[in-house]
């Protein structure tokens, strides 16, 4: 399938990314992942290693739209799972006066 990454085609098959990412130890994902075989990969790891370009050189939004459509599991950033708690006025009020000074 061809793919335009970093303006750049780009002919991908399913198997050619699986042997590029064969072998290579898969980055702390701290953003955007495509899972490929049984390990996940940072997209813009992924991305460099089967364009062989600098990770500047194209975002991870090409990535992603590539290894969807050869079939890709892809991630995109961690949701934030805590409950945020909302202060009402008198709790906010009081946030920004601070606390009491000791006496």
């Amino acid at each position: 399938m061809r793919c335009v990454i970093a303006r750049f085609p780009f002919d991908l098959t399913k198997s050619g990314v699986l042997d590029s990412m064969k072998g290579v130890k898969p980055e702390e994902v701290v953003g955007e992942s495509v899972i490929i075989g049984r390990r996940t990969y940072p997209v813009m790891q992924v991305g460099q290693v089967i364009t062989r370009q600098d990770r500047r050189d194209f975002t991870a939004a090409e990535v992603i739209r590539a290894m969807t459509k050869l079939g890709f599991t892809c991630r995109g950033l961690p949701q934030n799972t805590a409950p945020t708690h909302a202060l009402n006025p008198l709790q906010h009020a009081s946030a920004l006066l601070g606390a009491p000074a000791a006496a």
